[in-house]
């Protein structure tokens, strides 16, 4: 064999050599990287600091949580959808308000809006909802705190649980309970944070958890109306029916009972808007006198949970968060995002989990179904607009007949359907037929006043009921 022949299989023995270490260094790495990728799937969270009941800063909370609490801090972006969400409109900061940034104007994208609501703060100042980072500073700053907000207001525009065990030392009914009869500049002063982790989640397990006391009250009645006595959602119910509850705790319709203006969810008869409205009745419960009219109106204030529950996706089990704050991965961790946001701004880990369609499809099914929820709405509106200015021109030629008395809670009842879908979140998404059949509703009692005005004779299909 000659020197050449050695040389080259020398050199070929030596490639050999180099390529196996450095295969086995490659499986190696990946080897290491699975048993990591492995170890944190096992340790979904690492304990850097201790959290407890008074722990409210969520930014603590981040030392532990980082990925969560990124996501928590994005809820200050400004992002809007056709149909309502957090938009950025510049503002002029004055000494009353010195927001740089305001979202858009409900009440001057849409002036019925303030007919519907005369003599009521809301004709004064409604504007889109902005993310969760600005719901404190949004209330804080609205045109309706000129008309001095019950305390109660406090309950979901702030992180509440520290201030309200502090209030009833040590008692989270208690110091809710001792919101009675305040101001809401009083309970300002006792918070410090929109809605933080403490709120949702226990600090020793991370389990999620309910903490108001109004929604305890509310989903309890609820329950007991359904022969199901003693119902505590914290003891009784799933972790997927929790991912649903945390949410409802804020993101419902409320009411201010009685002269001390205590929250209440009016649940006692079910979770429909008439059966809201019976539960009103019953109460003889008001929000104000209507300026024109003298009807005494309701308002509907975001009834996300309730119309949820009267759709397709609530029947699937389908939970808020599943949607509004889906799983994504950290690394090998899964993580639920707590950006929490409409879901056609993520439609890819938001709907296409489960719709095998494109984006461009499921987004378009969407838009259909709000564009005509928008038609009917608009409808309805006018319907009820139309009543009002028949009822206004009725009072001031001094009329008090029982038609006058049928068509002014028919004033009552339509605008409070109206106002169920209006206020709520979803533009009808959440439920497409029930809020067709309430707006359809609203259109024919609105009518039926209309007729009840100009003939005595006229008997509606609804009895009359409201205070």
């Amino acid at each position: 064999m000659d020197f050449n022949r050695i040389k080259d299989r020398v050199k070929a023995a030596l490639w050999v050599a180099v390529a196996a270490a450095a295969g086995a260094a490659a499986v190696t790495a990946l080897l290491v990287n699975i048993f990591e990728r492995k170890q944190e799937a096992r340790n979904p969270f690492f304990r850097v600091v201790e959290l407890d009941e008074q722990t409210q800063d969520p930014s603590i909370w981040g030392k532990d949580f980082p990925f969560q609490y990124d996501g928590y801090l994005r809820t200050s972006q400004m992002r809007s959808t056709r149909f309502g969400g957090s938009e950025a409109i510049p503002h002029a900061p004055t000494s009353e308000d010195p927001r740089k940034a305001v979202s858009r104007s409900k009440i001057e994208a849409d002036i019925r809006l303030k007919t519907l609501w005369a003599g009521y703060s809301f004709a004064k100042d409604f504007r889109e909802r902005r993310g969760h980072a600005y719901m404190l500073e949004d209330q804080m700053y609205t045109g309706r705190q000129k008309a001095d907000p019950p305390a109660h207001c406090i309950n979901c525009h702030a992180s509440i649980v520290v201030p309200f065990r502090k209030l009833g030392n040590g008692d989270l009914r208690k110091g809710f309970e001792r919101l009675d009869g305040k101001h809401y500049a009083e309970a300002r002063a006792l918070v410090q944070h929109p809605i933080a982790c403490i709120d949702c989640h226990d600090p020793k397990t991370m389990a999620l958890r309910v903490t108001r006391p109004a929604f305890l009250e509310g989903l309890k009645a609820y329950k007991a109306s359904l022969g199901v006595k003693g119902y505590d959602p914290n003891t009784m119910a799933t972790r997927q029916e929790m991912r649903t509850f945390v949410c409802g705790q804020c993101h419902v319709n409320y009411y201010f009972h009685g002269p001390e203006k205590r929250l209440a969810y009016p649940w006692s008869k079910g979770l429909s808007a008439e059966d809201a409205l019976a539960h009103l009745d019953a109460d003889r419960a008001k929000d104000w006198v209507h300026a024109d009219t003298g009807a005494n109106a309701l308002k509907a204030r975001h009834p996300e949970f309730e119309l949820w529950s009267q759709g397709v996706h609530a029947r699937a089990g389908v939970a808020c968060a599943d949607c509004h704050m889906p799983y994504k991965r950290e690394g090998a961790m899964k993580v639920s995002d707590h950006h929490v946001q409409s879901p056609l701004l993520n439609i890819n880990r938001a709907c296409q989990t489960c719709h095998k369609f494109s984006e461009a499809e499921l987004k378009a099914r969407v838009d259909a179904i709000q564009v005509k929820n928008e038609g009917l709405r608009s409808e309805a509106l006018d319907a009820v607009v139309a009543l009002i200015g028949d009822l206004k021109k009725a009072k001031a030629q001094g009329r008090k007949d029982p038609g006058m008395r049928a068509a002014l809670d028919l004033q009552r009842k339509a605008g409070f359907l109206v106002d169920f879908v209006s206020a709520e979140n979803s533009s009808g998404f959440h439920a497409p037929q029930e809020a067709a059949r309430l707006l359809g509703r609203a259109m024919d009692l609105a009518r039926q006043g209309q007729i009840a005005l100009r003939d005595a004779s006229f008997m509606p299909t609804e009895p009359v009921t409201g205070p």
